[in-house]
């Protein structure tokens, strides 16, 4: 192209469009690029440039655009503003025709400008990248001196030039604010044209629907009048979402190919791809997109580490509670799923997947799936408890405990000051204790074990139908892109090989290879010391909690002995000590929750994952191994520790040299491990859920709004008064991940299924919570949070592992709760072993020993014993011989009995249940019958709706050719009736023949 004098020439990049308005342009010394096409602009006056609107218009823009905005690809003049009134939509650039597909955000800060004096917008220039910068005949006092601020903040923007640039190459189309203040933020809005969605979606293998659409084949007549029965009565729970409708027809869906266009119903560009779709072409794009300025980091996330970026995301379809008829997803989301008031209703797991992406589609049809199996098991648990209720009366020792006639008297419970006491004094903790600690509670923790397994199997099934409506069938593990704290290892890694001598290289030439693959990445003895620091911090963590367990334990002894000295506390001593205990365990536990998750970050960041999936499961196995031990680890010490080590009246356990191990209630350690557990678990969840999720967030948004109140005030009203939707995004929460709504609901499971056997009503409590949860994480997605990049998968990963973990665990610890912890096994031990006439009768005496009060240790004795006679047996909840045997004080036969009963029933009940669950897997399919049938009808119809559109494509190209080899052999003939002519026609004819052939 013939340059004019006087004129600058602007390269114009691929995928801009043609007509552009000039704008002053200062980058001095740099040419076009091979093969570009540049466009002549003139000289400084800016004042004189007219703007036009995109490519495709005929006409120059009404408006041009507000004086805040410039467009790189469409330069439009910043003079004159744009009314509010002739915005289309605030989803779109200022042309109000190409759509914003993605936000970058940055702060910038400009050299030498104080606050107040901003540049103004005549003496902003264009760059030949399309960035804002100072115009040399501005006329600047002089040359300032960079400060390291200065300094850095021109890298940056160095480094945003050329990223941008390289985005222009890649085909995208930026639009962004001009920086005419002294500092503030920048937003660089991105439009994917179509070339470029088509060139991305084949890239990436998306899958889209073809024009082929067929009937998903009915069931069996039988399951057909069923599920139209069960269709009628949900119909008030369905949510009014379009893909809601009782459609039964599906298209074909076929990775997008740009040779394969006539497979695809394309009636709209720009409608053809959804907004989800769009923003994950573009996010591709920046996460490969490279930087050589900044050290040839690659992608969006690096510059975002660096503080080049602050932000980048897609943009929400709208406002939510925008007033009028005008209806967009987030709003239809909005009004039938994450509000409270739809707590009743199914959820749209379509819509949701369709605005979100799979893989927070499939965290809430998980989540949605556990709650609903949460119903059954409230039900059963319910009639557990009633069963407890109901026979509570009929419970033959609690009965004998309760009768003041049998008059046990019990040891005293603590060194002089604890008198001697009557059993029956704890009548209503044995009445309790039979509420959980009946043989209901077994067979509970078997259908809690197998109600594990059918969950699982369901969510295997639901999550391969979903596959199939998804189009998630066959697709491929995307390649992942280095994290940017990989690439920095990596690179300080190469710097340091660097500094090796050559002559040392020449020396290792056999394994030169070798060790140049090992330069560009990390072995594991560069991570060595990264490992070394994960193992003892995770050591070190894990005795930290056991070190907490037992200063509260230690609490325990000493408050119980201080209370006991006490008249007046001295009844409630037991009621009073589990209650604070408990209380402070579960602050101690919420606390290091918080502390435990960052330290997993931590200790990840330490190991150096190469790629995001990658930290992302290491992060989750520590997060879940800390948060594991320290929810659990009071539990397990009430459940299977207490008690055990405390001796017998005449040889206790002591604890710093005059405290006795504490001891368990006379009716057992279960009627504690159920107050523990539901104090823990009930306030976990209050507490995470009020505070941590619902108050913490509305304080950081009170804040922003605060602090862009403040900002708007300083920028100007104009602004403030109609923000655009990536200002009304930017002051949302950035999305940070699924991890801690999956580690919350995972914790539950265990709370669920562990224990269980211990507090059948836990299933209650958690499908409460869980009602509750689904709206609260939907509020916060749709109202709270930034949009998520939609990302692509089959399943929820590692998520399944670990519940599949907990799910079989939990047969092992319900085993040992019901056996060690529970009175069943003594109980059956006792009525077909010991007992005269095959019933309950005279159990407690059975399982209390005797002990002579003349043996006890000098000083231990009670001090102004109450009891009117004098005492000469005490007796202790042991299976120990009586003091006149010839081994006194030893363990009896009924001990050996029992103990041997119990490791019988673990065994029995861990195979028997592991059994079951072998079988229930085995008997539930993981693919649902009719979606494999689905699945092979559907390569079947495509074979065929391929070769038909194959068929027709070649007797469309092939049409024309015949028509014209018709008119061809005509012509021969028509000359062949005039003899004269002949002979000179026949040359001319002979060569229209060979033409035609050459054609075909």
């Amino acid at each position: 192209m013939a340059t004019t004098p006087g004129l600058h020439d602007i390269p114009l990049l691929p995928g801009s469009p043609r007509r552009l308005s000039p704008r002053t342009v200062v980058r001095g010394g740099q040419g076009p690029k091979h093969g570009q096409q540049c466009l002549q602009v003139p000289g400084p006056p800016a004042q004189r440039l007219q703007s036009s609107v995109p490519q495709g218009s005929g006409q120059a823009s009404g408006g041009g655009s507000p004086p805040n905005s410039s467009v790189i690809n469409n330069y439009l003049e910043a003079s004159e503003p744009v009314s509010l009134e002739a915005r289309v939509s605030r989803m779109h650039f200022h042309d109000n025709q190409r759509k914003v597909d993605y936000v970058l955000a940055y702060h910038y800060r400009k050299r030498g400008a104080h606050p107040g004096h901003g540049s103004p917008g005549h003496s902003l220039a264009i760059v030949s990248n399309g960035e804002t910068g100072k115009d040399p005949q501005a006329g600047a006092p002089g040359d300032i001196e960079l400060g390291p601020l200065d300094a850095l903040e021109e890298e940056r923007k160095e480094q945003r030039e050329e990223f941008e640039h390289n985005l222009m190459e890649a085909g995208l189309e930026l639009e962004k604010d001009l920086e005419s203040k002294s500092q503030g933020s920048v937003f660089v809005r991105i439009h994917a044209p179509w070339q470029v969605l088509a060139r991305e979606a084949e890239f990436l293998k998306i899958k889209v629907p073809t024009k082929k659409m067929y009937e998903i084949k009915s069931q069996g007549s039988i399951a057909k009048t069923f599920n139209k029965i069960l269709h009628k009565l949900s119909a008030p729970l369905k949510p009014r979402v379009p893909e809601h409708s009782n459609s039964r027809m599906k298209n074909l869906s076929y990775p997008f190919s740009r040779e394969k266009m006539y497979l695809y119903n394309i009636q709209d560009k720009d409608t053809f791809f959804d907004n989800a779709t769009r923003s994950r072409i573009v996010h591709e794009i920046l996460k490969r997109t490279t930087c050589s300025r900044a050290n040839n980091t690659m992608g969006i996330n690096s510059l975002i580490a660096n503080n080049v970026y602050e932000a980048a995301y897609p943009l929400h379809d709208g406002e939510y509670d925008s007033p009028g008829d005008d209806m967009n997803d987030r709003k239809l989301l909005y009004q039938e799923w994450a509000r409270y008031g739809v707590f009743y209703k199914f959820q749209p797991i379509d819509l949701i997947r369709k605005y979100f992406g799979e893989k927070i589609g499939l965290y809430f049809a998980w989540l949605g799936l556990y709650t609903s199996f949460l119903i059954p098991s409230s039900v059963i648990g319910i009639i557990v408890f009633l069963y407890g209720c109901a026979t509570i009366e009929e419970d033959i020792p609690s009965k004998e405990m309760c009768d003041q006639q049998n008059a046990f008297t019990m040891c005293p419970l603590c060194d002089k000051s604890c008198d001697y006491w009557n059993l029956s004094s704890a009548c209503g903790t044995a009445r309790a204790s039979h509420l959980f600690d009946n043989p209901a509670t077994v067979f509970f923790s078997i259908f809690m074990a197998l109600w594990a397994t059918m969950f699982l199997e369901n969510w295997k099934r639901l999550q391969m139908r979903l596959g199939y409506f998804w189009d998630l069938t066959g697709i491929e593990e995307e390649e992942e892109h280095s994290r940017p704290e990989y690439e920095t290892k990596v690179r300080e890694k190469m710097l340091k090989e660097s500094n090796k001598s050559v002559v040392q290289k020449l020396g290792t030439s056999g394994t030169e290879a070798e060790d140049e693959d090992d330069e560009d990445k990390l072995t594991w003895k560069d991570r060595f010391p990264g490992y070394l620091m994960n193992f003892a911090s995770i050591l070190f963590m894990i005795a930290l909690t056991f070190s907490i367990v037992f200063g509260v334990i230690v609490y325990r002894i000493t408050t119980a002995a201080a209370l006991s000295l006490n008249k007046a506390t001295r009844s409630n001593v037991r009621v009073t000590v589990t209650a604070t205990a408990v209380i402070i365990n579960l602050v101690v536990i919420l606390i290091l929750d918080e502390i435990y998750g960052a330290v997993a970050k931590w200790l990840t960041k330490i190991e150096v994952p190469k790629t995001e999936q990658t930290f992302e499961e290491r992060l989750i196995l520590k997060a879940f191994l800390l948060k594991f031990v320290n929810a659990y680890s009071p539990i397990f010490y009430v459940a299977f520790f207490k008690g055990r080590f405390v001796g017998r009246p005449g040889s206790y356990v002591y604890v710093f040299d005059g405290y006795r191990m504490e001891e368990c209630a006379p009716g057992g350690c279960l009627m504690e491990l159920c107050i523990q557990l539901s104090i823990i678990m009930l306030g976990k969840q209050l507490i995470q859920n009020n505070i941590f999720e619902i108050g913490v967030p509305k304080l950081k948004k009170l804040f922003r709004k605060l602090k862009d109140e403040t900002e708007s005030e300083e920028a100007g009203s104009a602004h403030s008064k109609h923000p655009e939707q990536w200002d009304l995004d930017y002051s949302l929460e950035p999305y940070t991940g699924l991890t801690p709504e999956y580690m919350e609901m995972i914790i539950q499971f265990g709370f669920v299924t562990l224990f269980v056997a211990s507090f059948p009503l836990a299933p209650v409590f958690a499908l409460l919570n869980n009602v509750i949860e689904v709206r609260l994480d939907a509020k916060k997605f749709v109202t709270e949070l930034r949009r998520p990049d939609a990302v692509r998968t089959k399943d929820i990963g590692i998520w399944f592992d670990i519940l599949s973990g907990i799910g079989k665990f939990s047969v092992i610890i319900n085993a040992f709760v019901i056996a060690v912890t529970s009175d069943f096994i003594p109980r059956l031990v006792y009525q077909y072993s010991y007992s005269h006439n095959g019933t309950l009768h005279g159990f407690v005496n059975h399982t209390l020993s005797f002990f002579n009060v003349s043996q006890l240790k000098e000083g231990t004795q009670p001090e102004n014993s109450q009891f009117e006679q004098e005492v000469q047996f005490c007796r202790f909840k042991d299976y120990r011989e009586p003091p006149w045997a010839p081994n006194p004080y030893e363990f009896s036969k009924q001990y050996w009995a029992v103990l041997s009963a119990r490791l019988a029933f673990v065994i029995i009940f861990q195979n028997l249940v592991m059994f079951l669950s072998v079988l229930v897997d085995w008997m539930i399919p993981d693919i649902p019958t009719d979606i494999s049938d689905q699945i092979k009808r559907e390569k079947s119809l495509f074979v065929d709706f391929f070769l038909k559109e194959e068929h027709e494509k070649l007797r469309l190209t092939e049409e024309p050719a015949r028509r014209s080899q018709s008119t061809g052999r005509h012509s021969r003939r028509s000359p062949a009736a005039s003899p004269a002519p002949s002979g000179r026609s026949q040359p001319g004819s002979s060569v229209s023949s060979g033409s035609q052939h050459t054609s075909v």
